[in-house]
């Protein structure tokens, strides 16, 4: 699991370094609403293609290595982890000029496109965070069977923002 005070931490450790990152998954559900809403497996951080190297410097010096092997895998995305079991999930975006990014699936050519507007800030602890809006939220959960933790983001997001979610 990856409770709170790891995800301030690593958010506070990029941040100081300059890094732009902006989370997303269920951690970015629960900063969008407030507060932990429930358990987390990982924190799911959406950062600059181009601040990969300092992103991954300034992860690897808090403790966490890559690990090969995630699927999908690079370009989309990859994973590392600490000694303590904590996991981070990274996907790298292209900041277009317009503020909106294009996160690259593959070598021919699929992608994920996120407008300008995907990209919002919430609040958790007191702490402001960078995270991707309700909407953009709402469209990643579509298109597959649920787990029982989407299901119970998709409520959490419905009961907060009054959102129709397709499940």
């Amino acid at each position: 699991m990856l409770p709170i005070g790891e995800m301030l931490r690593v958010l506070n450790a990029l941040e100081a370094a300059g890094c732009e990152v902006w989370v997303a998954g269920g951690w970015g559900i629960d900063v969008l609403i407030g507060r932990v809403t429930r358990e987390h497996h990982d924190l799911d951080l959406l950062h600059r293609a181009e601040q990969e190297p300092l992103v991954i410097g300034e992860l690897e010096s808090s403790g966490y290595a890559e690990r090969p092997g995630a699927v999908p895998g690079r370009p989309a995305r990859f994973v590392m982890t600490d000694g303590r079991g904590h996991e981070l999930d990274l996907h790298p975006l292209h900041i277009a000029g317009d503020g909106s990014a294009v996160q690259h699936l593959d070598d021919r050519g699929a992608a994920f496109h996120y407008p300008a507007a995907a990209f919002v800030t919430g609040t958790i602890e007191g702490v402001r965070v960078r995270c991707l809006s309700v909407d953009q939220q709402v469209a990643f959960h579509q298109g597959y069977d649920p787990r029982d933790r989407d299901l119970r983001d998709m409520a959490s997001l419905r009961a907060a923002f009054g959102v129709t979610t397709h499940f």
